[in-house]
Formats: structure tokens, sequence, C-alpha cells
């Protein structure tokens, strides 16, 4: 008893049982943790296909194995690892003509497509063997008609508007940056998005908003670009900013107008 009660007070005993609870909650949260949406199926043909063409057009700023490469000042990166992103994110980034992009800039704008849907789809199918990360959405995911755009209303606006603004009419960041405006993007693109936070936009993931709660807020962006301008000309729907402009552009303008008619009347 003594040789045991001397061997749980040895200094060490704290530290392995330390290392012990830990591996033990690592072990339980791998278990019941919710793992990322793997690949969807693909040929090894794909993926040697699509590391052809990352070679060719990508490797130059996030490396021949997709390991990221830095500028060489400070902490400035030419272009990130991309292991883990999945296919979603490829398939965003260049199905959105965002990737390759022309130049170096704070964000990368949406730009004409430079590759064909093949080609994106086997440069997806290359990322996404690298390590598991989200997967493109199907057709049934993105799909608004089987959504409910009031709930995805209320979703979008507790998440996104504070960014996209209320309608989806994009609004600026800081550093030069900006959230994108939303109209006419596809339910896609929207979706993958959510799922893989490009540029300034959080991760969404499925643990944050339910993958029937993306397709609600596709929903709702879809319906508010049908939607008729009830009060009339919608200025943008920018809100207050156009709106104010306006005011003072043209009301203040007409009665300045007036005021001059009416001062040369009474001369």
């Amino acid at each position: 008893m003594n040789a045991l009660a001397a061997r749980r007070r040895h200094p060490a005993a704290i530290a392995l049982l330390l290392m012990l609870g830990l591996l033990v909650t690592g072990f339980a949260y791998a278990a019941v943790a919710p793992q990322p949406a793997q690949a969807e199926t693909s040929t090894a043909e794909d993926v040697a296909a699509g590391k052809q063409l990352f070679v060719a057009n990508c490797a130059t700023c996030h490396g021949v194995n997709a390991e990221g490469r830095a500028t060489g000042k400070g902490d400035q990166v030419a272009g990130p690892a991309l292991a883990g992103v999945g296919a979603a994110a490829v398939d965003f980034q260049m199905g959105t003509g965002r990737m390759p992009m022309r130049a170096p800039a704070v964000q990368a704008p949406r730009a004409t497509v430079q590759f064909s849907q093949d080609e994106i789809d086997k440069v997806a199918a290359y990322v996404a063997s690298l390590a598991p990360g989200p997967a493109v959405p199907s057709e049934e995911d993105v799909d608004p008609s089987k959504g409910d755009p009031a709930k995805g209303g209320e979703l979008f606006r507790v998440n996104c508007a504070m960014c996209h603004n209320f309608a989806g009419s994009g609004g600026a960041l800081t550093r030069g940056k900006y959230a994108p405006a939303l109209e006419g993007v596809s339910g896609k693109h929207i979706y993958e998005a959510m799922e893989t936070g490009p540029q300034s936009m959080p991760v969404f993931n499925d643990g944050n908003i339910a993958p029937e709660e993306k397709r609600d807020i596709i929903a709702f962006l879809k319906s508010i670009e049908d939607a008729p301008q009830q009060g009339g000309h919608a200025l943008g729907s920018l809100g207050p900013v156009t709106e104010g402009w306006f005011a003072w552009f043209f009301g203040l303008g007409i009665l300045i107008a007036t005021a001059v008619w009416l001062g040369q009347k009474a001369a």
C-alpha cells in the first residue's frame, strides 16, 4: 500500500492523468463529432486530369501540391494551402470566375468563368482527394421550390443581412473589401459560399445552419428577385443611402428651383 501511495504522489502522476484525460476526450469527440462532407465519388482519371489542370493554372499561387505559397513579404501568402477546403470551394471559386485570380487584390471579384464545368469538376476532384472537405451540393439541396422563403428570410436577416444588406444588395466592409450582391447568383454557389466561407465570409457549416435552412435562405433570395416593388423604384434596394441621395439632389433641387421661380415672378 505504501509503494502504491508513493507512486500516486509521484510528480509525474498529474501530467500522466491530464494526458490520459486529453486522449479520452479527443477520441470521444472524434467518435461523436459531425464529420465533414466527403467529396463526390470520382475516378482516378478525373483526379489525375484535375492535377494536370491545377499544376498548369493554379500552382503558381497555391503550390504544385496545393501546399500554399508565401510571397516572402512577412505573413502574406500568394495562395493558401487547399487540403481540406473540399470540392465545394473549388466549384465556387472557379465557377464564379474568382479563380484563377487575375491580379493580387484585397478581394477576388466575380469575373468571367475561364473553364468548362467538366474542367472545374476535375480540379475539384483533385483538391477533394487531398483531404476530406465540403462536397458540391446536390440539385435537391439547392432547389428553391423545396425551401421556405419566410423562414429563409428570418435566417438571412439574422446571419447575413449585416453584410449583404436586407435585400442581398451587398455592402462595404473594412480595408477595401465588400460583401457582393446576391441577385442573379445561382443557388448552388450561394450554398457553397455558406459551406466554405470565401473571402471575409464566415463558414456556416451544418452545425450552424442546417442543409434545409440553407435551402430556405436560397428560396428567400430567389423570391425577392421576382417580387414586385410595391413602393415604386427600389433605388438599388440600398435603403436610406440612395433614398437620402434622392431626397437631397432631387427634392432640394426642386425646392430651390421653385424658390427661384417665385422670386423672379415677384420681381
